[in-house]
Order: structure tokens, then C-alpha cells, then sequence
């Protein structure tokens, strides 16, 4: 399928201030043998935030960043290392609060397909999903929880190829998927589950 970019273009996205950190990731379109697919990397198990999840490449904002956009591609040329003259940025969602307290910009770009050497200290896998199976409704849950720092919240799990995408980078992939195919999540949630539920990952 062919994803339609032009709507990521022509979004206005909302920017979270008043978070304790930045952070940007890039949303990644790749073509990998004749078809749309998005990159994730799934975290090294060892580390302290969210080890072991799935991701979009991206980290914090170091000192040395001129600004967010920078920091998206020096954290993906680090994490999987993505030439940043192969990156052809599009656009910007939305940005979005962690439970981390980091307010991350998620950036939207075309990459060209390449070697990924990913960094073993922080990354287990580079992945590629295709869209097509993103968007299958067969593939996504979700369930609706009261969570301790945002209240009544929806969250979001796409399951692909055994890997699981959920959390903040499933609440941008959401997002990604409205504005450039003619997805959209159904109505109504899957489950309510209790606050302390275990997260069905």
C-alpha cells in the first residue's frame, strides 16, 4: 500500500511544554521489499526506561542539540546508525507526554533503506513492520485503564511478526497511521481493566 505523507505535511502538531525533559524520535518510512514499512527498535532488556518495549528511534536531548530535530537524528544515526543524508523529513505529530516526564517530538521522514548496525548497548533489534499489517484490525487492542498520572486513559497494542507496540510509541503510531491511511482505531475499547491490571504484552 501506498501511504498518503502529504496530510504529515500539512499538520499543525501540538508542542508539550512544562515536562522535565526532551526527547524526539523519528517515525521512519522504509521500503523494504516492494512494500511501506515503519523501523522500530526494540530496547535493550537492561535498561532502567522501558527495556525490553518496542520504540521508534530517538532519545533525549543533550546540551550539545541545536534543537529536536537534531537530536532525533544524532540518537537514530547512534542507535541504528541511520545516515542522516539518507533522512528526507516530512513533517511533525504531535508531541506527546511519558510517564517518564519527558515531552518527545515525534518527527516524520522518508529513509532510505541501509544497513542497520544497531547499538548493542541499547539495542536488542532494528525492526521493520509493514504497514499493511499494522493497519489490520486482526493485529490491534486496546483497553481503557484509570493510570496514576494521566487519569482515564486508552492504550493502544498493535502485535506484529511476535513483537508487540504499544505505550507512548503506540499512542504516536495511532496517530501516524489516522493521518496517512484510512485507519483509525474502532470506537470502543476492547476491556476495562483495573489500575494495577498487568499490561497484556
Amino acid at each position: 500500500m501506498d501511504l498518503a505523507l502529504e496530510p504529515v505535511a500539512a499538520h499543525d502538531p501540538v508542542a508539550v511544554t512544562g515536562e522535565e525533559r526532551e526527547a524526539a524520535v523519528i517515525v521512519s518510512v522504509v521500503e523494504h521489499e516492494g512494500a511501506e514499512h515503519l523501523l522500530f527498535i526494540k530496547r535493550a532488556d537492561h535498561l532502567g526506561e522501558h527495556a525490553g518495549q518496542m520504540s521508534f528511534p530517538g532519545g533525549g536531548r543533550e546540551p550539545s542539540d541545536a534543537d529536536l530535530r537534531e537530536t532525533a537524528l544524532r540518537e537514530a544515526n547512534e542507535e541504528v546508525d541511520m545516515d542522516p543524508d539518507r533522512v528526507e523529513m516530512l513533517g511533525r505529530l504531535d508531541d506527546i507526554s511519558t510517564v517518564t516526564r519527558y515531552a518527545v517530538r515525534p518527527f516524520v521522514a522518508r529513509v532510505a533503506q541501509q544497513e542497520w548496525v544497531r547499538d548493542e548497548r541499547e539495542v536488542a533489534e532494528v525492526v521493520l513492520l509493514p504497514v499493511e499489517a499494522l493497519i489490520d484490525l486482526d493485529n490491534y487492542e486496546s483497553e481503557r485503564r484509570d493510570h496514576p498520572h494521566y487519569g482515564d486513559v486508552r492504550l493502544h497494542f498493535f502485535r506484529v511478526d511476535g513483537y508487540t507496540v504499544w505505550g507512548a510509541t503506540g499512542r504516536i503510531l495511532v496517530q501516524f497511521l489516522a493521518l496517512t491511511t484510512d485507519w483509525s482505531p474502532p470506537e470502543e475499547v476492547d476491556r476495562v481493566v483495573d489500575p494495577d491490571a498487568d499490561y497484556p504484552v
